[in-house]
């Protein structure tokens, strides 16, 4: 009994895994996409050197 119930939470461990690394890889695809766009829109007030965010 204690090896199927070991085996069946090793299953649900590898599912929730593969679900938070799809997850992952979607937010980072969202933000380079977002990045990408920034990158390509940034502003030209200011000179060349000029970007869309402040760091």
């Amino acid at each position: 009994m204690v090896p199927i119930l070991l085996v069946l939470l090793l299953a649900l461990v590898l599912f929730g895994v593969g679900f938070a690394v799809k997850a992952l890889w979607w937010i980072a695809i969202a933000v380079l996409v977002v990045w990408l766009l920034g990158f390509l829109m940034r502003s030209t007030a200011g000179g060349s050197r000029a970007r869309w965010y402040r760091w």
